[in-house]
């Protein structure tokens, strides 16, 4: 073995283990890697109707060959786990992520994460108990209660007078007339 075989063997054995997003499985697809579960599902069946080998005019070898490496990148990328192992694989992440620059402050944010992740949400965040709907419930029907306990006291001392009031322009009138 020469050296220019050795040199390609090592670079062939590199290019296995870290795909480049040329030969990824998303390139066999013709997706982006951020591609939804929907959209790899229609590029694959799309691809596997042009290479069947039973359906396609390509020679059998190159169909089969073809189509089973379609099936390989649909089985990797269908399953969640084995698509998220994948994108670590080729060194692609759906998240911004920002990684800390040395170990303490990796320390420090595994801490404050483990911290935050509590059983407890954010107020706005999630639906009022069974107990606060009660609360809400009884504090309703108390102002309710109020206001016509006020109208009927009101209504039973006859300080509130229910009777039509006259435009004072009338009023006037009938006092003139009487002077």
């Amino acid at each position: 073995m020469t050296g220019q075989e050795a040199t390609s063997g090592h670079q062939r054995q590199a290019a296995s283990e870290h795909p480049s997003r040329a030969d990824s499985y998303y390139a066999l697809l013709g997706l982006h890697p951020s591609a939804s579960a929907i959209e790899i599902r229609r590029a694959y069946r799309k691809l596997s109707k042009h290479y069947h080998p039973d359906t396609t005019q390509l020679a059998k070898t190159i169909a089969t060959a073809k189509f089973q490496q379609l099936n390989e990148a649909y089985a990797t990328l269908s399953n969640p786990e084995r698509r998220q192992a994948y994108d670590l694989k080729i060194r692609y992440s759906r998240y911004n992520v920002i990684q800390p620059s040395h170990p303490l402050e990796r320390s420090q944010a595994s801490a404050s994460k483990r911290g935050s992740s509590s059983a407890y949400l954010d107020p706005t965040d999630r639906p009022l108990s069974d107990g606060e709907l009660f609360a809400v419930l009884m504090m309703a029907l108390s102002l309710m209660g109020c206001l016509i306990l006020a109208i009927a006291i009101g209504l039973a001392r006859s300080e509130f007078s229910l009777e039509p009031i006259e435009p004072p322009g009338i009023l006037i009138n009938t006092f003139v007339s009487r002077l």
